[in-house]
């Protein structure tokens, strides 16, 4: 297949030379096993085809990862900047891109695989085996030694001098050379025993070196006062003592410092480095002082990433309890080419009246505490926990195109998301809400302006895959106003819980059509009556029927003033409905229930394809599946009736 996708638009004199190559390949030299020997050809074929050397490189790049190995599209990034692939990129961003493309590239000619994460990527074993053969030609000069269960200095290699890319990631190295001779060497990748201290005299050969990522060890510094050209450095879980030496590096770009216990405090020195574009002090638990104006000297800062279990010591007076000076937010708003921010304000008294944030592509930004940040931030997202809701702030990021959205024990406000932010409801893809106390609706809607550009725009909350309430004792209403400039096209998952004051989930008009609806899990509403509001109050036209032709699962559980599930008309367009668990809702008269839509069903039967549960827990006298003059076809594996006398036929 490779081969096939590499000669995609080639002429037919390419096919046959491409053939001839191919039939006239000699495996003398290959030593591997029979598969193997018939795939090197194949896939260095489909290599040489790749059109630019960007891709190429990028390609090469990936078999530095041990085996079977999830590659994070962001390491690859960091990576890049020792290798042609960044050379005139300014920009991290930028650089970030290019790689993303050209991973586009070999995924589409199958030289990668996707993973379940769009920040990842996949090689092949075989892909894998055949990438280190090529890199370690004299042409490239890779000596990969990734994840093979090292733990001493890999001796058989005769001489490292000629290496310019080493990569010794996936080992627990418990010894180092006290030099290590490598005069071309432009990237090394090392993990080592944790206890392991690094010679002082260990990188004293590699003065060419670009790109150093540690994992595990005791590190000092000025180890590496003579490694000037280092343009990326990554210590990660490393023991770093001596960080003023930082100040030697002028050349840096990428400084990241994750999870690294041992520093307390970040030296006044990493404010000299001013080509740094990225800082990353991810789980530095221990990190409790950020000196003031550090980071607002980084000018040429993209990305700050402070979020996980990191420094939260923000200081607005500029004086922190211990005495010592401290960072404030106020310095963020120095830094012009700041896209990229992950970070936790434990108070809303650490965000000044006047501060703006800057304009920003993604954030993981965690007001309050009680949540914790993933890595690196991949959309824009922000969390507010146990503190009251900072209006200004909030509506700021709102309009930062904000898409993933968690509350906890929000404060006193009655309506989440008002209708002077409507637009950006068009952006939202998850909202999960829990113990809003306050709150009568969730979102105001407002009317659509006739004639605006607004119509011909995506209808609002169209992205919005995923909505999670739970706690709400004076919810009223989910969607407030009228909905036919709504659209939840691309809704999938609906979980409600405890929410004491709503009768109703949908409109008519909003359930017209959940194309992608697949879980719908309703608990302890106890005045809900109906899934869907019997009258549209909106004088519009509706269709006879909702159609939800995806979903799969529905547990209603506690609500026990329910009268109604979904019209029977609806169940044509339930043909993936799996599992149905109806429990403690004794007022239930009907599950579907018959009214003018039931023309679609004129052969009088119910069918659900691949119902396999149905669980049934009602103290009810009502023969409540659904009309009498209907019967079901259910092809049951699992069938739990409890609690009342007449099901139906």
């Amino acid at each position: 297949m490779t081969v096939g996708k590499a000669l995609r638009d080639k002429s037919e004199v390419e096919w046959e030379v491409a053939f001839r190559r191919l039939k006239n390949s000699q495996f003398l030299d290959m030593e591997h096993i029979e598969e193997q020997k018939t795939a090197y050809p194949c896939l260095k074929l489909s290599y040489d085809y790749l059109k630019s050397k960007e891709t190429k490189l990028c390609f090469l790049l990936c078999c530095l990862f041990p085996e079977d190995y999830n590659i994070p599209i962001d390491d690859l990034t960091r990576y890049t900047v020792g290798y042609e692939l960044d050379q005139d990129v300014e920009s991290i961003g930028d650089a970030r891109k290019r790689v993303y493309v050209e991973i586009k590239k070999l995924k589409d000619c199958c030289m990668l695989l996707d993973t379940e994460s769009d920040e990842h990527v996949k090689m092949h074993d075989l892909v894998r085996d055949v990438a280190i053969r090529i890199a370690s030609s004299k042409e490239y000069g890779f000596m990969v030694k990734a994840g093979i269960g090292l733990k001493e200095w890999p001796t058989s290699i005769k001489s490292f001098e000629a290496c310019e890319t080493i990569s010794l990631m996936g080992n627990k190295l418990t010894e180092l050379p006290e030099g290590l001779e490598c005069p071309q060497l432009k990237v090394l990748l090392l993990e080592v025993d944790d206890g392991l201290n690094v010679p002082q005299r260990f990188f004293e050969g590699t003065k060419e070196i670009e790109v150093l990522s540690l994992k595990g060890g005791c590190l000092s510094l000025q180890s590496l006062e003579l490694s000037t050209k280092l343009q990326s450095l990554m210590l990660i879980t490393c023991g770093c003592k001596d960080l003023i030496w930082l100040r030697k590096l002028q050349r840096l770009k990428i400084l990241g410092l994750m999870w690294c216990l041992s520093i307390e405090e970040l030296p006044d020195e990493i404010g000299e480095l001013k080509e740094l574009r990225l800082l990353d002090v991810t789980g530095c638990e221990r990190l409790r002082r950020i000196p003031v104006n550090l980071i607002g000297r980084l000018k040429k800062l993209e990305e700050l990433l402070i979020g996980h279990r990191s420094f939260d010591g923000w200081d607005v007076v500029g004086c922190d309890s211990t005495g010592g000076m401290n960072a404030s937010l106020t310095e963020l708003k120095s830094l012009s080419q700041l896209v990229v921010l992950s970070l936790r304000i434990p108070k809303v008294e650490c965000i000044p009246r006047d501060f703006v944030f800057p304009s920003l592509l993604k954030y993981h930004i965690i007001l309050g505490n009680g949540f914790v940040a993933g890595g690196y931030p991949t959309s824009t997202r922000l969390n507010l926990a146990g503190t009251s809701l900072n209006v200004k702030t909030f509506e700021q990021l709102f309009l930062h195109k904000l898409e993933f959205v968690e509350m906890r024990g929000c404060g006193d406000v009655s309506t989440l998301f008002p209708a002077r932010l409507r637009q950006g409801l068009k952006n939202l893809k998850e909202v999960i809400v829990d113990r809003c106390k306050s709150v009568e609706e969730v979102f105001e809607l407002g009317e659509a302006d006739e004639g605006s550009s607004e119509e011909k725009e995506l209808p609002l909350l169209s992205s919005l895959t995923e909505l999670k309430l739970r706690g709400f004792p004076e919810l009223k209403c989910i969607w407030k106003g009228p909905t036919g400039h709504v659209s939840l096209q691309s809704l999938a998952r609906l979980y409600l819980n405890s929410l004491d004051k709503l009768t109703f989930i949908f409109t008519p008009a909003l359930a017209q059509s959940l194309p992608k609806l697949e879980s719908l899990h309703i608990s302890k509403c106890g005045k809900l009556k109906n899934i869907i509001r019997e009258e549209d109050g909106e004088r519009e036209i509706i269709p006879e029927s909702p159609h939800i032709p995806k979903l799969e699962t529905l547990r209603i559980y506690d609500c026990g003033k329910l009268e109604y599930v979904f019209p029977v008309s609806v169940s044509p367009s339930l043909p993936n409905l799996e599992q149905m668990t109806i429990a403690r809702a004794d007022n239930l008269k009907k599950i579907f229930y018959g009214g003018e839509g039931d023309a679609h069903n004129r052969d009088g039967i119910i069918k659900f394809p691949q119902l396999r549960e149905l669980s049934l827990r009602l103290r009810s006298n009502y023969s409540f599946l659904g009309p009498r003059n209907f019967d079901a076809q259910l092809p049951l594996q699992k069938l739990t009736i409890e609690g009342h006398e007449e099901v139906g036929n």
